[in-house]
């Protein structure tokens, strides 16, 4: 079967005016903005945290080099994605670590997305090709894929989750690349969108490996609806595919130098076989058509799992044989009609074959693109089967479909939800039970983290995130002594796992190893020199040792490398104390408090700092603060008594420094300021602190 080649359509009438089109664009923007409203307030979650938060390299837009190199020694989603992380430095350009800025983007990139989408649709509709009935519904047809495609819930994980930037800007330049060349086969002057063209494929290749096909669907576009023919094709357009083609040598380059992305996870590629993770996407691509149709069980992590019964997975199997063997048939015998068909099988390839990807068996924000495939096949069949066109019946649709995504925006809106909601929709996901203990144990629910962590272990024995959370939280709740074999089990398992180093370096250094401590510390800084950590906590111990020069040059670092780092200002605060730099000092303890609220032991130091000026007052609204938060702060209790004294609350100092008596029966401190107060005549003079 050959197509004419692609012309501007020519009977008045055919095509409605620009007015129309610009008010279809109008309402799809408004469709966004309606599903996606309420998902600027959801905080950084998972994998934003190193990525975003953590990142240095979206610090500042010079050198241009540096932002283009994202960090590949920790396996974040930017790695070998330039342009995503380019997109997130100017995000930080904007507005630092507000995460509104980065939702406003996100909703942005989806938007002009869904615009692309609908003038991509548009316009391959209105070939002449085509038949003429489809040709004058272009601009319905268009506009409702486009709807159903933006308002749909399956793509909140593309939208809401903010690294997941990384699919819907490829998505993006994806789409773009195929506009760009339909917009050039019905211009005169198609050079500049030939170049639009690639620089739009280029963009997407540094923005994820998904972009490895969009070459081949221009020529498979070319072919169904511009050329008629592949030989045609090449030779109409030899030039754009020499072009399109050197874009995979830029793919190829990033990803060789690209580190497992996996790294953070805790998993290993190491033993998922190839056949089983492919019997997993067979149970996967059945289940994202599934929720393509009916999408009330999202899922925002489904963990690692595969399949190596293919008696669980022929019915499935089965399914995806005839559906790849009806794509391919149909794309040779009816090539318009199998082009939508292979879009989706093309863009799902690389993640949803025979490939392993260690992070990540199933993943709902891969259906990002392949929706629109289903979008404009369910609009076309509709068209189809229905006289008249079916607008009333897609209106109701997208209202549903938004009303949806906004009730599924909900649960991003805080972390613990969104992850007790994906342990309870995936109870196998040891993943899931990991990050609701990290989330319990930074919430101040130790115990109930523990029950977690012991959940995630039991899943999958050599988790070794897991297994080093553990250990973490039974250090920070003074059971260092049992944390020990955690450690020493999770360096067996991955021995150079800068996190779990750190960890242990914690242990001992609690258990009064400090030179062991030490050692670990340093070790950790040369496996990951980008992680705060490690240099934060070595800094603890030089301060302790007296080099309280190197300590702040440490502690400058992981503040570098991590500017909402609560632990190294208060810790950097300390050093500046130390140092005569009082006002440095008050600064980075009001930062401390400012990224964690209840920190009794900066609200201390805060008072004693402020005391120093003689600003009583203040220091002891501080003291309160932290008394509030933790009642048995012997030495809150002991400062807040010199501050009352300072005031002439001799009494209530008094009562004060009794009470830090009673806590630490061997505080030397309190019980000399109590002695020195009890000997004092009425008119108070300064005690020691």
């Amino acid at each position: 079967m050959s197509a004419e080649p692609y012309r501007s359509p020519s009977p008045a009438g055919a095509t409605p005016g620009r007015q129309a089109v610009w008010f279809a664009g109008g309402l799809l923007v408004l469709i966004a903005v309606i599903a996606y409203r309420n998902s600027f307030s959801g905080p950084f979650v998972y994998d934003d945290v190193p990525a975003i938060v953590e990142n240095p390299t979206i610090r500042k837009l010079w050198p241009l080099w540096e932002v283009l190199a994202p960090p590949s020694d920790s396996g974040v989603t930017v790695n070998g994605r330039p342009v995503v992380n380019l997109s997130l430095a100017l995000n930080y350009a904007a507005g630092g670590t507000a995460v509104r800025g980065y939702h406003a983007v996100n909703l942005c990139i989806h938007g002009l997305a869904g615009l692309v989408l609908f003038g991509l649709v548009r316009r391959t509709l209105l070939s002449r090709g085509v038949p003429a009935w489809l040709r004058n519904s272009a601009l319905p047809v268009a506009a409702s894929s486009a709807a159903l495609w933006m308002a749909h819930p399956l793509q909140t994980e593309s939208v809401t989750y903010v690294i997941q930037r990384a699919e819907s800007l490829v998505g993006l330049f994806y789409l773009a690349t195929l506009y760009f060349f339909v917009r050039g086969a019905s211009s005169p002057g198609r050079a500049g969108w030939h170049v639009a063209c690639v620089a739009a494929c280029l963009s997407g290749m540094g923005s994820k490996e998904v972009m490895a096909s969009a070459p081949v669907l221009v020529l498979l576009l070319d072919r169904a609806f511009v050329s008629g023919s592949f030989l045609r094709a090449w030779r109409e357009h030899r030039c754009l595919y020499v072009a399109l083609g050197c874009t995979w040598l830029v793919l190829l380059i990033l990803v060789l130098n690209t580190g497992n992305r996996g790294g953070t996870a805790g998993f290993g590629a190491g033993g998922m076989a190839w056949w089983a993770y492919a019997f997993m996407q067979c149970r996967a691509i059945v289940h994202y058509l599934w929720l393509a149709i009916w999408p009330n069980e999202l899922v925002f992590d489904y963990g690692i799992d595969v399949e190596t019964n293919f008696l669980a997975i022929w019915p499935q199997f089965i399914a995806i044989t005839g559906l790849v063997g009806g794509v391919c048939y149909t794309a040779v015998r009816h090539p318009r009609l199998g082009f939508p068909l292979m879009f989706f099988l093309a863009v799902l390839a690389p993640s949803s074959s025979i490939i392993p990807i260690a992070t990540e068996t199933m993943a709902e924000h891969r259906m990002y693109l392949p929706l629109a495939a289903v979008a404009v096949v369910f609009c076309v069949t509709l068209r189809t089967l229905t006289a008249r066109r079916p607008l009333a019946l897609t209106a109701l649709m997208v209202l549903g479909l938004a009303t949806m995504t906004a009730r599924r925006n909900r649960d991003y809106q805080d972390e613990l939800v969104l992850w007790t909601d994906t342990a309870r929709k995936a109870p196998g996901n040891s993943r899931a039970h990991n990050n609701v203990g990290e989330i319990l144990f930074r919430r101040d629910r130790p115990a109930e983290a523990v029950a977690c962590f012991q959940e995630a272990i039991r899943l999958l024995p050599n988790y070794v995130d897991a297994i080093n959370n553990l250990g973490n939280v039974l250090t920070q709740t003074g059971r260092a002594a049992e944390a020990l074999p955690l450690f020493e089990r999770a360096l067996k398992l991955k021995p150079n796992y800068a996190e779990t180093l750190t960890n242990y370096g914690n242990a001992l250094f609690e258990l009064g190893d400090e030179n062991q401590a030490a050692a670990l510390f340093e070790q950790a800084i040369k496996l990951k020199p980008g992680f705060a950590s490690p240099k934060n906590n070595l800094g603890v111990i030089l301060a302790k040792r007296g080099r309280a020069a190197e300590a702040i040059v440490l502690y400058q670092d992981a503040l570098r490398l991590k500017p909402d780092y609560a632990d190294a200002h208060y810790n950097f605060g300390n050093a500046l104390a130390e140092s005569g730099k009082t006002e440095a000092a008050i600064q980075h303890f009001k930062e401390a408090l400012r990224l964690k609220p209840k920190y009794p032991e900066v609200l201390n130091n805060l008072g004693k700092a402020v005391y120093l000026l003689d600003r009583f007052p203040e220091a002891i609204a501080h003291y309160e603060t932290a008394l509030a938060q933790r009642p048995d702060f012997a030495d809150a209790h002991n400062n807040y008594a010199a501050a009352l004294y300072r005031v002439g609350r001799v009494d209530d100092a008094v009562k004060h420094l009794k009470r830090a008596i009673e806590l630490r029966p061997d505080y030397t401190d309190a019980k000399s300021n109590l002695a020195w107060i009890l000997a004092q005549p009425k008119t108070p003079t300064p005690p020691d602190r």
